[in-house]
């Protein structure tokens, strides 16, 4: 009896096309918080509105990838620029309105794109997968940059600016911490394939 491959995962499914819309809602977002120039106006809503359903929807494609079997190549590579897109763009903005020190975007940018390339370079010896430590991160990130992006210092005064550095500063922590432990994890997979004895040919 012969075993029937499984079919075939089409690229165009429920799962990727909240991917891609991830994407361009990003442009939308960008255009809103700066037509709104941080006077916390109907534009800055708009851009916090757009960010939430945009996170919303990294949640949503995921969950239907996993439970109905739509992972597929496209996903696994368009999600996370999907993610760092959203995220990026956010934190490139907040810096620019000059309400998000540039030094903290920095370091957090630049952990995102030196674990992206430690991936590619030991990609040979074996895959990272995402540890729950980086998906702690992505989480305290996300809430940290939805206070930073809420206008409540209009409205409850300038004490509201300070929950949203608290986890911010978590946020900082935590992608440091993660960004170490995914170099030591590179190392342990390029020392574990160098020692072990090459396949016979």
């Amino acid at each position: 009896m012969t075993n029937t491959p499984a079919p075939a995962v089409p690229v165009l499914n429920i799962a990727n096309v909240l991917t891609v819309v991830r994407i361009l809602l990003v442009p939308f977002f960008v255009w809103f918080l700066l037509a709104d120039n941080s006077e916390g106006g109907l534009f800055r809503w708009l851009a916090v509105a757009t960010f939430a359903v945009a996170i919303y929807t990294d949640k949503l494609d995921g969950d239907l990838a996993r439970s109905r079997g739509l992972i597929t190549d496209f996903g696994k590579i368009a999600d996370p620029i999907a993610d760092k897109l959203l995220i990026g763009s956010a934190l490139i903005l907040l810096s620019v309105l000059g309400e998000l020190w540039w030094w903290v975007t920095l370091v957090i940018l630049g952990r995102e794109l030196g674990i992206t390339l430690l991936r590619f370079a030991v990609i040979r010896y074996g895959v990272m997968p995402a540890s729950r430590g980086g998906k702690l991160k992505t989480v305290i990130q996300t809430v940290a940059i939805l206070l930073f992006l809420l206008p409540l210092q209009s409205s409850l005064g300038s004490w509201a600016w300070w929950p949203a550095a608290v986890v911010m500063g978590a946020a900082l922590v935590v992608t440091v911490v993660t960004g170490v432990d995914y170099v030591l994890q590179a190392v342990r997979l390029r020392s574990a394939a160098k020692s072990s004895p090459p396949s016979p040919a």
